[in-house]
């Protein structure tokens, strides 16, 4: 894929970007369209135009779509390497390392060097990948998820981040999907350009205070899209797109290391 250059110093892009949002059109209708099982008709045209005009910022739905291997060690730490075309994930986590596909929850996992042949322990290994996996990528790419299958979301209206600059506020509830749909977050979106600057999470929507999850900064170019790898305290190390990598990745438990598919 073609290399951008940070949308802080893309003026092709950042100008672009700026006349759709300061033009004041939406997204076309039909450039992100929901996942199936969107809550559309519960949610705010608003937001969903929010939504959208995120989209455009971050690179467009068709270069996230096609967008298909990323890597990234959450917050410095265990690993993740995810082929978004066909569902398959290398997850390392200190001596463990597990290949597996994210839509069978079939697969394979080793610790240090050992294969683990218990069935029960194996099960247990591949679900707390998979755990990892929802977690770990939620950080990383939620913003591409805000039309996401099994959301509602709600415009709040205009309010400033902890900054104090001007954003417009989503709120994100769930209904039937993934292991916690009693969450609930406020998302910040920047007035231009129309990226995440923060976000604030609720455990439980219906009881629990709000507990700030921290910013969204340093936006950098991968591949066609914008990834954000800073939370404020903590940081995902070894980002990245690729568009190819060998099937050994996903079949051997020799150690990823990233440079090695970098050009």
């Amino acid at each position: 894929m073609l290399n951008r250059r940070l949308l802080a110093v893309g003026a092709g892009l950042a100008g672009l970007v700026g006349l759709i949002i300061g033009s004041g059109c939406a997204a076309p209708e039909d450039a992100n369209p929901p996942a199936e099982g969107f809550n559309a008709a519960g949610s705010d045209a608003a937001a969903m135009a929010v939504a959208d005009e995120t989209m455009i910022a971050m690179g467009g739905r068709q270069a996230w779509d096609n967008t298909r291997f990323i890597t990234w060690r959450f917050f410095g730490g265990r690993l993740h390497v995810w082929d978004k075309f066909t569902g398959k994930l290398r997850y390392e986590d200190k001596d463990l390392v597990v290949l597996m596909n994210l839509d069978t929850e079939q697969g394979q996992a080793w610790r240090a060097g050992q294969p683990i042949t218990d069935p029960a322990e194996l099960t247990k290994t591949l679900a707390g990948a998979k755990g990892a996996w929802i977690n770990d990528s939620y950080w990383l790419v939620m913003p591409y998820k805000l039309k996401d299958s099994g959301v509602t979301l709600t415009y709040l209206g205009e309010k400033p981040n902890s900054a104090g600059a001007p954003c417009d506020v989503l709120q994100l509830t769930f209904a039937g999907v993934g292991r916690t749909p009693q969450n609930k977050y406020h998302v910040y979106v920047g007035k231009s350009p129309r990226l995440v600057t923060e976000w604030t999470y609720w455990a439980d929507a219906a009881v629990d205070e709000p507990r700030s999850l921290g910013v969204w900064a340093n936006w950098q170019s991968h591949g066609n899209i914008l990834l954000s790898d800073n939370r404020g305290n903590n940081r995902h190390t070894d980002v990245a797109v690729l568009d190819t990598l060998p099937e050994s990745v996903f079949t051997a438990p020799t150690p990823f290391v990233l440079s090695t598919y970098q050009p």
